[in-house]
């Protein structure tokens, strides 16, 4: 029987809506992760408060006039634009010195923050431990989620799991629809997939980034809370007492009973985002509330390399030098970047990372505005 276009166009909706509702059939509808994954994955909201913090605007931009690539200068503005800049924010004593935004995002414009949300997770942690709802960092994972007690999971504490050095066997590449963090990323059974996580290697013996580990703690906290989801907890003890400007979301895996992706997923808008890093500029302060302790947030931040971490990454956050700076780090180029020697907070959020090294910019700017 041959069919004509009509029916062959049914074929194809049905055939793109059944491959929607598994994990390999939504990696090849959705391809790979980009700035508007906030639109198709369900979510919780996360609701501000009436009165929004704002930052003080300053009356005259200041900003270098531009930056040199290989021996050639180039606008500043052109440089971040050429790199898929949608959003970028400099800070400064509670200054806002520089914002601007490109390819029609703007002020109220939400973007994913992929990997910045490990960051949050560990505020979150850390808060927990505050509240007495989590003992310590040194309580075995087991203590939350005993089910993966036959695979090993005795001797990995939550400080493993906050430092990466866990030894957790997972396949981070997003470009293989088969791999673990596909799994996570797009697939509805996240407490499942959860259960079947196993261990390459002794937990302490070095370090390995896998956003994983970072969900486990996600799972960690939803069990610590006794019943409140990980997004209301946001909302209570970060978004509302922060003074976003703005409402939030966060992804979860499916629409009943959806646990929230920890290790990615968590949606804002740039201004919102930088208040994240005031709040560790500030040592877990926030206009005179401690909303962290500062012994959590001086953990998070310190150069470390004992039992096996890396100094480069401590509890969720990265530390791009050993000068006390430090940022929350996601896919395409999403940064919270701190320097608390300048006082100064940087976001970028991004369609791309674009072919620079915003690290390295962040750094220079910061030695900039030293001078």
């Amino acid at each position: 029987m041959k069919l004509n276009l009509f029916s062959k166009l049914i074929i194809l909706l049905v055939l793109l809506q059944s491959l929607s509702s598994c994990k390999v059939g939504r990696f090849i509808v959705y391809n790979f992760a980009d700035i508007n994954d906030h639109k198709k994955f369900p979510s919780r909201l996360i609701e501000n408060d009436s009165t929004s913090f704002q930052f003080t605007e300053a009356k005259i931009s200041k900003m270098p006039d531009s930056v040199t690539v290989k021996k050639e200068k180039t606008s500043f503005e052109t440089y971040l634009e050429d790199n898929e800049t949608v959003a970028f924010l400099v800070i400064r004593n509670d200054t806002l010195l520089y914002e601007n935004y490109w390819y029609d995002y703007n002020r109220s414009s939400v973007v994913p923050s992929f990997s910045m949300a490990k960051s949050v997770t560990s505020i979150l942690i850390g808060i927990a431990i505050d509240d007495g709802l989590i003992t310590s960092v040194d309580e075995p994972v087991t203590t939350y989620i005993p089910e993966l007690k036959d695979n090993g999971f005795d001797q990995v504490s939550l400080e493993h799991l906050l430092q990466m050095t866990s030894g957790l066997k997972f396949g981070e590449s997003y470009y293989n629809p088969f791999g673990t963090v596909a799994t996570f990323y797009y697939g509805r059974r996240l407490r499942k997939a959860i259960e079947k996580l196993e261990l390459e290697n002794p937990p302490g013996v070095g370090f390995d980034y896998t956003s994983g580990e970072a969900q486990l703690l996600g799972l960690v906290l939803e069990r610590a809370l006794n019943g409140q989801t990980v997004s209301s907890y946001l909302e209570e003890k970060l978004w509302k007492p922060l003074q976003m400007e703005y409402n939030a979301s966060w992804s979860i895996d499916k629409k009943k009973n959806g646990l929230e992706k920890t290790f990615c997923c968590l949606n804002a808008r740039a201004r919102d985002f930088a208040k994240l890093g005031r709040l560790y500029l500030n040592k877990g302060n926030w206009n005179g509330q401690q909303i962290v302790s500062e012994a959590w947030v001086e953990r998070s931040t310190a150069v470390d390399t004992t039992k096996g971490s890396s100094w480069e990454y401590q509890y969720q956050w990265w530390i791009p030098t050993k000068t006390g700076d430090f940022m929350a780090e996601g896919i395409l180029g999403q940064y919270i970047y701190v320097d608390p020697k300048t006082n100064l907070i940087i976001v970028r959020l991004g369609k791309s990372n674009g072919d620079t090294n915003f690290e390295s910019l962040f750094v220079s700017m910061s030695s900039y505005y030293k001078m």
